[in-house]
Parts: C-alpha cells; sequence; structure tokens
C-alpha cells in the first residue's frame, strides 16, 4: 500500500500570513498614499465652501480676514498659534459687516456642521450655512430650505451682564412653542436635526462669543 505525505501545513500557514500581512501593508500604503494626494484638494474646497458660507451669512460682505480667537484676545490667523478660527467680514467701504465662525452638533446621521454669521452690532447671529452633513434627504435638510425654519434668523445672542455667557442659551423648541427670540423652532419631522443646529450654535456662542465682545473693535478696522 502507498502512503500519503502529510501536508506541510506550518509553512503553508505561515506562508498565508505573509501573504495576508503584505496585501494589509500594500492596502494601507494605498490608503495614505491617496489621502496625502487628495488632501490639497480637499482643503482647496473647503475652503472655498467656507468663502462661499462667509460672505452668505453675512449679506453685503465683499471681503474677509481671518482671525484666531482665544482667553488672550483676538490675532491674525497668520501669527499661527492656537484658539477658534474666526471669519471677518467687510462691505466694499471696508466696514465690519459681522463674524463668522464655524459650529457643529450630532444629528439623526452625523455631525451637521455648520457656519454662522454674527452681528455685534445686534449680537445677534444672523444666519448659517451648511458645511457638511449626511442627514436623510428630503427631512434633515430641510434646515436649508424650509422658509419657516429660517425666519428664526436673527438670532438673539445678547452676553448677560457680566459678560462670561450668554444671557440666553440657544435652544430648539418643539414645534410651534416658541416664545423667546434665542428659541430656535424646530421643523416638524426634522426635529434632531433642527436640535442639532440649536445644540451647534450655543455650544460655539457660549465660548467663542465672550472672549470675541470686548475685542470688536480691533476687527473694525481692515487695513
Amino acid at each position: 500500500m502507498s502512503s500519503v505525505a502529510p501536508l506541510p501545513s506550518q509553512t503553508s500557514s505561515l506562508r498565508m500570513i505573509q501573504v495576508l500581512g503584505g496585501i494589509a501593508m500594500l492596502s494601507g500604503f494605498l490608503v495614505v498614499l491617496t489621502y496625502q494626494l487628495t488632501l490639497p484638494r480637499i482643503e482647496l474646497n473647503r475652503q472655498r465652501a467656507i468663502e462661499r458660507a462667509v460672505f452668505q451669512v453675512l449679506p453685503g460682505a465683499t471681503t474677509r480676514r481671518d482671525f484666531l480667537v482665544d482667553d488672550d484676545g483676538v490675532r491674525p490667523a497668520g501669527e499661527g498659534g492656537g484658539g477658534t478660527k474666526v471669519y471677518a467680514a467687510y462691505d466694499a467701504d471696508g466696514k465690519l459687516k459681522g463674524i463668522a465662525a464655524e459650529a457643529g452638533a450630532r444629528g439623526y446621521q452625523d455631525i451637521v456642521r455648520i457656519l454662522y454669521g454674527y452681528d455685534p452690532a445686534c449680537q445677534c447671529i444672523t444666519g448659517f450655512a451648511v458645511l457638511q452633513s449626511t442627514e436623510t434627504p428630503g427631512l434633515g435638510d430641510k434646515i436649508t430650505r424650509d422658509a419657516k425654519f429660517l425666519a428664526n434668523f436673527p438670532l438673539d445672542a445678547r452676553l448677560a451682564a457680566d459678560g462670561k455667557q450668554l444671557a440666553n442659551a440657544i435652544v430648539t423648541v418643539k414645534h410651534g412653542s416658541k416664545t423667546g427670540p434665542w428659541q430656535i423652532d424646530a421643523i416638524s419631522g426634522a426635529t434632531i436635526t433642527s436640535t442639532a443646529v440649536g445644540k451647534g450654535l450655543n455650544n460655539s456662542a457660549q465660548v467663542l462669543l465672550p472672549r470675541l465682545h470686548p475685542h470688536i473693535d480691533q476687527l473694525k478696522v481692515q487695513p
């Protein structure tokens, strides 16, 4: 009788591990390479989206300057360092029209990222534009086209007497129950997305505006 030699299982397993490891390394390399190659274009598209959004939320503005805001004050973004980036927008005569800043909060699907405008003259949020959203088409995207929802703006964003927080927190309320100019009347059927807008605005404004307001005069002069 002839006998069949046993398969070299250990060698085969080692070979399989090596092949899978090589595939994993190649896949990782391709992912990193793709990211590096597309990053400049992604960043360029993001800056273009912000540029459009700034002039959308601050009507009448024609130019902008970028600044960083932190506990120490306001400085041009080109000087580097940390802080919250804001966009000061000016009209054709160089007059400050307002400040734009980013905000975001979780919606139904993912984070809803917006850019909002703030007018220091009325201490109000003039409006917002969506920078990124994956909300359900036909429902969540109503925040950009529902006339009654957009009528919530301008939104009261006055500071309290101590200047350390908003006089009234920005909140989204059940559709039809709005009683104050700092409240956002939700869209029926898109309450979660409406709430994300209110939460994002409140979270940002509560931190940014107390830091920003004492230094508004620095932003009024356009060099």
